[in-house]
């Protein structure tokens, strides 16, 4: 299911471009970004489905290794490239700072910093997962 997605607005594009620079600093300190830090921001603060979440993520990744997989959702609505785009431009800066900030910290460090991450997205979703946040496509992206 195709749906065409309408202008986003200046909040929507400065949310966008901050989940990005999140994603990036976070890969280039502790090597996640994507599917641990994209998919869940998209889902929470844009109130993408799964799998436009997904769809999206992916599409960041576009040309390195994911294209068959971009492609697939894509045809089925679920990738906006107006948000990989913004994505994009947050994830190049974000991850240059990221890797800076990790190189200047012991492993042992950057080590915890990645464990408390994946603790936090956890408990995160085994326990305050919201149903409602499960919509469709036309979810707040075409609101904007």
């Amino acid at each position: 299911m195709i749906v065409k997605k309408k202008n986003m607005d200046t909040q929507t594009i400065l949310i966008v471009i901050l989940i990005g620079i999140a994603a990036g600093m976070l890969s280039g300190l502790v090597g996640i970004g994507g599917g641990l830090i994209i998919v869940p921001a998209l889902v929470y603060f844009l109130g993408m489905s799964q799998h436009s979440a997904q769809g999206t993520s992916l599409g960041l990744i576009l040309l390195p290794v994911g294209i068959l997989a971009v492609m697939a959702y894509y045809k089925q609505g679920h990738v906006d490239p107006k948000i990989v785009g913004l994505l994009a431009i947050g994830f190049v800066a974000g991850s240059f700072f990221g890797s800076k900030i990790s190189l200047n910290l012991p492993q042992e460090t950057v080590k915890k910093i990645f464990a408390v991450l994946m603790i936090i997205i956890a408990v995160k979703m085994i326990f305050f997962d919201r149903k409602a946040v499960a919509k469709t496509t036309t979810s707040a992206v075409q609101k904007h």
